[in-house]
Formats: C-alpha cells, structure tokens, sequence
C-alpha cells in the first residue's frame, strides 16, 4: 500500500488481522470446552489479484458478509438451545456488522451517503 493513507491503511488492516487471530482463538476455546479439537487447517482464502485500496476493501467486505452469514447459521443452530454459544453468536454478528458498516464507509467517496457494496 502506498500513497498519502498509508499508515492509517496498514494500522487498521493490522488491527483487523489481530482482531482475527482472537476471534479464531475464541472459537477454538468454545470447540476445546465443548470436547472437540479445534482444526489447523486454514479456510478458503480470497484472492483476486487485484491490489488497488478499493479492490482489497471489497475483498475485506464480502469476507466480512460470509462471516456474519456463517455466525448467522450458528445462531439459528443454536438459539433457545445453548445460551453461551447463542451470545457468542450475537456478540459476533454485532461486531463483524460493525465491521462491515466500517468498510462500506471506507468505499463510499465524500458526499455519497448509500452504501457502496
């Protein structure tokens, strides 16, 4: 990434990846406490070649609605069933929703106030 945002751009891609890693690290703490074995494998990777800001926030945006619609999934499988991974279900939606409202801001161009997506 180069250009005038730079550092904000980098800063704010490293918090989300951190971000990541403690997510993954919450749902592996769920499987363990459940009496599974979280896999090490890594899941589907998007990659379109494309490295433009705007090319890699709209990566980052259809990651985030897959997610909320994997969590969504969970939710409904677990509602009224297991009170613990019912929150954890509605803890992530909220925040990957956020995320998500994030990226869509960072999309849209000054004065443009629907959504990009």
């Amino acid at each position: 990434i180069f250009g005038h945002a730079r550092i904000p751009i980098i800063s704010w891609m490293s918090t989300q990846a951190d971000e990541g890693l403690a997510h993954a690290r919450r749902a592996g703490d769920l499987v363990t406490s459940l009496g599974g074995h979280p896999s090490l494998k890594i899941g589907k990777l998007l990659e379109t070649e494309q490295h433009s800001i705007d090319d890699i926030l709209r990566e980052t945006l259809e990651h985030e609605k897959e997610g909320v619609a994997l969590y969504e999934q969970l939710h409904g499988l677990v509602a009224g069933k297991d009170i613990r991974l019912e929150e954890y279900a509605r803890e992530m939606i909220a925040h990957e929703s956020d995320h998500i409202s994030e990226v869509e801001k960072m999309l849209r161009k000054p004065g443009e106030l629907e959504p990009a997506g």
